[in-house]
């Protein structure tokens, strides 16, 4: 397999792609992914944990909103990671995310994930490199122990961007009145360390790929939008999902 290089992955989409026909398609297909999620959750048979990973302003919440829009909030939930707990803090780093792994018939997103204990700790140097390598060898154990041992299948999207689109979309957050929840002056602070991240993420796409990622475009959000409803929708149907019928129909 050949070694992921950011540097040399688009981060827009092609030339010829019409937006307004690939917005069209993506909400086709995210209609059908609530509808499959609905499915998943009678067969009970099948979870999934999808994981969103990416620098700052590389558009995770948004992803959510045009994909799963339409699935029940009963078979689907999302939990975003901030900063650990005191109790989490006290546990090793992957207890917080297997007690709200998502069980048989539902699906769990991660917005950012526990990829944060080998990016954000390893770019400041919280931890050491010894303590790196142990993280991710645990990381692929554990992404592995979900999909061999509860049926449960990992997609994994690192969301693609570009330093000069994540200034665009970071100055937005101060200059339009409906964005200026999201911002943090800490964001600002992370970007002074873009390259050292751009360093980090390449190690865990190339190291951490027992399931292996999804490198997705986002400085157009449309495309991001299409790419992450296209990856969605086309694992869940190679699942051939059906609803249960009553044992008295099941002949």
């Amino acid at each position: 397999m050949a070694k992921i290089k950011l540097s040399d992955i688009p981060t827009y989409p092609p030339e010829d792609l019409d937006k307004g026909e690939y917005k069209s398609i993506t909400r086709k297909y995210a209609e059908r992914i609530g509808e499959l999620h609905t499915m998943m959750a009678a067969d009970g048979k099948h979870s999934l944990l999808v994981v969103f990973q990416g620098m700052d302003a590389s558009g995770k919440d948004g992803a959510v909103r045009d994909v799963f829009k339409d699935c029940l909030p009963t078979v689907m939930s999302a939990h975003s990671f901030k900063k650990p707990t005191e109790e989490e803090f006290a546990h090793d780093f992957l207890w917080r995310c297997h007690k709200i792994a998502p069980q048989k018939g539902r699906s769990k997103i991660f917005i950012r994930s526990h990829y944060e204990d080998v990016l954000i700790q390893r770019v400041h140097q919280w931890i050491d490199e010894d303590r790196v390598a142990m993280r991710m060898d645990a990381i692929n154990n554990w992404e592995n122990l979900l999909q061999a041992d509860n049926n449960t299948t990992v997609l994994k999207f690192y969301l693609h961007l570009s330093y000069d689109q994540q200034k665009i979309e970071l100055q937005q957050r101060i200059d339009e009145r409906d964005k200026n929840f999201k911002h943090n002056d800490g964001d600002w602070e992370e970007r002074k360390h873009w390259d050292r991240y751009m360093e980090c993420y390449e190690d865990v796409l190339n190291t951490c790929n027992v399931i292996p990622w999804h490198i997705i475009p986002v400085d157009k959000r449309w495309y991001r939008s299409y790419l992450v409803a296209k990856t969605v929708l086309e694992t869940m149907e190679s699942w051939n999902l059906e609803y249960p019928a009553l044992p008295e129909q099941a002949d």
